[in-house]
């Protein structure tokens, strides 16, 4: 996907002599969380707003140039790489640089984030499996196969968490019967998070199998 046409460049990056009340007057009217930072015309980094608004308004941006953080893109940064920069440094604006360095304008988280919504991940019909297994013990092409050889296609697939040496992976797919990829997760060793209505009601029928078989041999 080109993310090149979402760069906008109507915020002119703060001088690094400009006064610090200056910039909180900015954030005043803006909701971005940092604001890009030149020196010498170059861009240097960003302010972010909390450390803007704590800072004395009368001193400059020079005297607290420690606290710039030097987050950046690329022009020919991949869009997911753009999230990521985005997640990583808590922040709602992405400064572009060409590949020279030179300043271009930004980003908007929710352009981007717009970017994801157009993908079929999100907008093709189809239901969604949440698995969990040990970090070490999942391959993605073993994901793929337990849905393909149940007739079915993958319409997207991530790690949405991993903590206690445990990941889990997030799955769409291209139908809703998914009741035999959900036991063929199972039969793998994968742990099926999410919740599904028919798995649901096999359930429900193998516990009331239980009760009758008790019930009968009372």
């Amino acid at each position: 996907m080109k993310t090149q046409h979402y760069i906008i460049n109507d915020i002119t990056p703060f001088e690094i002599s400009s006064k610090m009340k200056e910039i909180q007057n900015v954030f005043n009217q803006l909701t971005y969380s940092h604001v890009p930072v030149k020196k010498d015309g170059a861009y240097v980094g960003c302010i972010n707003e909390t450390d803007a608004y704590c800072f004395d308004s009368e001193k400059v941006l020079s005297d607290y140039q420690y606290a710039l953080e030097p987050f950046f893109v690329r022009q020919e940064t991949n869009w997911l790489d753009i999230l990521e920069s985005f997640a990583l440094n808590n922040s709602n604006i992405m400064p572009v640089l060409d590949a020279s360095g030179k300043y271009l304008g930004y980003y908007e988280l929710s352009d981007i984030m717009n970017l994801f919504n157009d993908t079929p991940f999100l907008n093709e019909a189809g239901g969604i499996i949440v698995i969990e297994k040990g970090i070490h013990d999942y391959s993605f092409s073993e994901i793929c196969q337990i849905v393909e050889s149940n007739d079915a296609k993958i319409l997207g697939v991530f790690i949405s968490k991993m903590e206690n040496d445990l990941m889990q992976a997030t799955i769409k797919i291209g139908h809703t019967g998914m009741n035999e990829i959900v036991q063929t997760f199972r039969r793998y060793s994968y742990n099926v998070i999410s919740n599904h209505e028919e798995d649901k009601f096999l359930e429900d029928l193998k516990k009331r199998s239980n009760y009758l078989d008790k019930y009968l041999n009372m």
